[in-house]
């Protein structure tokens, strides 16, 4: 996708900040990866093979499933395909509640070396969410 395709009618900030552009969606494009990935997974695979390995219930993992295949909808398509564009820092913030609570849990489960994973996959939403709505001024659309 070319820069001026990435651009907005009227958007300065985007043309002052390319390359702020250019990290955002290369970020957006892991993390809706990343979540379409393990949502989908926690969607497909059995509740005993689900709750194997962690103390909460088979329907909230299934829940947590729904809201991240959404977030990774939300952080690609709006942006994309220039529909309701505010819907992506919105969609990342999700997200970004979504890691805290997976950092949590990790943290009371598995310790604090395995909870860098989903502590960063925050931190990267939570760029994404600064970016898009602050930086980018997705604030008025």
């Amino acid at each position: 996708m070319t820069k001026k395709a990435m651009e907005q009618p009227g958007d300065d900030s985007v043309s002052k900040r390319p390359g702020l552009n250019y990290a955002l969606w290369i970020v957006q494009g892991l993390l809706g990866l990343l979540f379409l990935l393990a949502g989908g997974m926690k969607l497909v695979m059995s509740m005993a093979e689900l709750t194997k390995n962690t103390p909460l219930p088979g329907p909230f993992l299934k829940f947590i499933g729904v809201a991240e295949v959404l977030g990774a909808i939300g952080l690609i398509l709006p942006r994309l395909l220039r529909i309701r564009q505010g819907l992506t820092p919105l969609a990342a913030a999700g997200l970004v509640i979504i890691m805290i609570g997976a950092t949590v849990v990790t943290v009371a489960t598995q310790g604090v070396a395995a909870a860098l994973l989903p502590l960063v996959t925050g931190l990267l939403s939570l760029f994404v969410v600064y970016g898009r709505w602050c930086v980018v001024g997705m604030r008025a659309r």
